[in-house]
């Protein structure tokens, strides 16, 4: 996972995940298809001894459920490829002639 840009906060609900059951309960229920699976098979490869590895992996999953709920992140999510590509070149080509 990568870091994430910088979104105004959703307001209203957020589904509790306080806890490995209730973040899985909301990547069955609020989280992207295939996120529970997936989030099974990563912590089954990790080692529960390193909390840090368990950290990043449930803060990774616990902000997928809340993109769900960004209207921005969302939108950045649905721009076709093109999009972003022409983006990044802009930008590119802006740091370039700085």
């Amino acid at each position: 996972m990568t870091a994430q840009p910088d979104h105004p906060a959703r307001t209203g609900f957020t589904p509790p995940m306080g806890t490995l059951a209730e973040l899985r309960t909301a990547l069955s229920t609020w989280g992207f298809p295939g996120d529970q699976q997936k989030f099974e098979a990563e912590l089954d490869d990790l080692d529960l001894d390193d909390l840090t590895q368990v950290r990043e992996l449930t803060q990774a999953y616990r902000h997928r459920v809340l993109l769900r709920y960004n209207a921005h992140g969302m939108a950045a999510l649905a721009r076709p490829t093109e999009d972003v590509e022409a983006e990044l070149r802009r930008k590119l080509e802006e740091a370039g002639a700085r």
